[in-house]
């Protein structure tokens, strides 16, 4: 009996909007944070270049004062400035006078800047003003407005980007959610129509053998609906995947292994392969029933598959340094490309049929549970599947 549980396939709008609206929006942000980088540099250079302005005009303004000094006054009041702040050096920089809270980088004439600090320096006429060389002007600036309003104009931006993208996104794929309903609906309804003929061909297929024997007719039909139940099991798995959890469980790994084996040796028959077993008794671990079921089912069948006929496959447990190694060799045509076997509805070799879901099932099996998967293949000669489960 195969049951398919009342599971939903259902399209995340809302998901699918906020992943690729945030992916549009950062495209989006870095494309235009290029032409606002650009403008917020020419504010910067306009803002020094009034501080520069402002700087001359105070310099301007202390000279002027220092022109209307008499020789005659006894004292002469350095002007002082709430904002600015002023010196008076030598031709070897040494300070005449000054109101500095800090010690230029440069006396070269000109704008200069040193941290938060902008200054300027103009030189004197020798030896005119108190024997000072060079008058320094200085003023403490920031350019904290320039940086906010760009801060904000970027925030601003990346809020609008996101919101108009995510509407559009979400209006987008409605239709896409639609469709995606449509065709839940349709996979699962499939899954119970497929669940019910199959388990009556089994079961009459098992009922017909014990009145009347075994022939080949009748094993061809057990090894098509055994083969069909595998493909069933693969999509059930996939149908409830991330929506239902496996529960582990204290397994029986010899006896289950066993068991598929005897389930898969009618499939063999049909190919005359044997199914050669070499398997430890009572082995035990904690496992999820459903997960190791696909990934013996799926290492076994593909192993008949892509056999020759009148060969044999190798199917063997033991343990190796407490750990449960589960390995399956066949002596067939062999693997191509090693790396592709586990992407989904990749098939090698297209004329085998099946959909190319059942080893990458397996893949995110192993991953999930920290399973080594080691595969040997040699191509005309076999493949070799060889897992190690930790206990």
């Amino acid at each position: 009996m195969y049951v398919v549980w009342d599971t939903v396939l259902i399209f995340n709008t809302e998901g699918f909007a906020r992943k690729y609206a945030f992916i549009y929006t950062a495209i989006l942000a870095v494309l235009l944070m290029v032409p606002l980088l650009v403008y917020v540099q020419l504010l910067l250079q306009v803002d020094q270049a009034k501080v520069k302005l402002s700087l001359e005009a105070q310099a301007k303004k202390i000279i002027i004062s220092m022109q209307r000094y008499k020789n005659e006054d006894k004292v002469f009041h350095f002007p002082r400035y709430k904002e600015y702040k002023a010196a008076l050096y030598t031709g070897k920089y040494q300070t005449v006078f000054s109101t500095l809270d800090f010690e230029p980088l440069s006396f070269m004439e000109g704008f200069h800047q040193k941290r938060n600090r902008y200054y300027y320096v103009y030189a004197l006429p020798s030896s005119y003003y108190f024997a000072a060389d060079y008058l320094l002007v200085s003023t403490v600036h920031t350019a904290n407005d320039i940086y906010f309003f760009s801060a904000m104009t970027m925030i601003i931006i990346v809020i609008t980007l996101f919101i108009f993208s995510f509407l559009l996104l979400r209006n987008f794929s409605r239709p896409f959610e639609e469709l995606n309903v449509q065709l839940d609906n349709f996979i699962k309804d499939s899954m119970h129509e497929i669940n019910t003929p199959l388990s009556i061909i089994n079961l009459n297929s098992d009922l017909f053998a014990n009145k009347y024997g075994e022939n080949k007719y009748l094993w061809r039909i057990k090894s098509a609906s055994k083969t069909l139940a595998t493909i069933y099991n693969d999509m059930d798995y996939l149908v409830k995947e991330g929506r239902v959890e496996h529960k582990k469980s204290i397994l029986n790994f010899s006896e289950f292994i066993q068991n598929r084996v005897d389930y898969f040796q009618e499939i063999a028959n049909l190919k005359n392969i044997s199914l050669d077993t070499d398997i430890i008794s009572e082995v035990t671990h904690l496992f999820s029933r459903t997960k190791l079921q696909r990934i013996v089912d799926n290492t076994i069948s593909n192993s008949i598959k892509y056999s020759r006929d009148n060969s044999h496959v190798e199917i063997n447990m033991h343990k190796e340094d407490k750990q449960i190694v589960f390995e399956v060799r066949d002596h067939g045509v062999g693997i191509k490309d090693i790396d592709k076997i586990f992407s989904r509805y990749y098939r090698e070799d297209q004329a085998k049929g099946g959909f190319g879901i059942g080893l990458n099932i397996v893949k995110k099996i192993i991953d999930e549970e920290d399973i080594l998967l080691d595969v040997n293949s040699t191509l005309h000669k076999g493949t070799t599947f060889r897992y190690t489960f930790p206990l």
